[in-house]
């Protein structure tokens, strides 16, 4: 699965970038046909708490691509909880087949 991740008006860290690959990755045991996956990270309104967005959108064949957006005070934080949706959303594509 080939994870490409997107920081908008800034810059990612390394550390940051290695998170969340080690998180969206685990999302193939849940659904082996992942292509790819793209998360997208930006900050919402700088001077508030809770003002770190991530989105991750899967693609795979055969359904429509799925999708979760989570609002965090830490991006971690933010994609653990997208992480958490998509998981879900992957069980259900699974017992729909």
């Amino acid at each position: 699965m080939e994870i490409k991740v997107k920081a908008i008006h800034f810059d990612a860290t390394e550390k940051l970038e290695q998170f969340i690959n080690k998180k969206v990755d685990k999302l193939v045991k849940h659904h082996e046909e992942i292509t790819n996956a793209e998360v997208t990270l930006k900050v919402v309104k700088p001077e508030t708490a809770m003002n770190k967005e991530a989105s991750i959108k899967l693609a795979m064949p055969r359904t429509e691509d799925l999708f979760a957006n989570k609002v965090a005070d830490t991006f971690e934080e933010a994609v653990d909880l997208a992480v958490d949706a998509l998981k879900r959303q992957l069980e259900k594509t699974k017992k729909e087949k």
